[in-house]
């Protein structure tokens, strides 16, 4: 799971926070841009260009210094939680 920081909320226009929140569905269509399916960890991408979201579409992967996905950028890898593992970006992920 590709998790924003709370300051890549802020990023987002004025009002998108509360919109979300008044909107399941769309809410839901964000989160499930933010998962991927299985365990990746941080080395796993080495190679890859893209990888598919649980919403079925793709994010586009770059690894350079760091790992990118859309652009934005991984600051935490590898958090491991009992269901999965975390990696906090710097910006919210929007689906097209």
């Amino acid at each position: 799971m590709f998790a924003p920081t709370e300051e890549a909320f802020y990023k987002l226009p004025n009002g998108s926070i509360m919109k979300l929140l008044e909107d399941s569905q769309g809410l839901h269509s964000i989160l499930s841009h933010h998962v991927l399916n299985g365990k990746v960890m941080e080395g796993d991408p080495a190679g890859w260009k893209k990888a598919q979201t649980l919403k079925g579409q793709d994010l586009e992967i770059e690894v350079d210094d760091r790992l990118k996905v859309d652009g934005a950028k991984v600051i935490q890898a590898d958090v491991h939680c009992r269901n999965g593992v975390i990696h906090v970006i710097d910006r919210v992920l929007i689906p097209k």
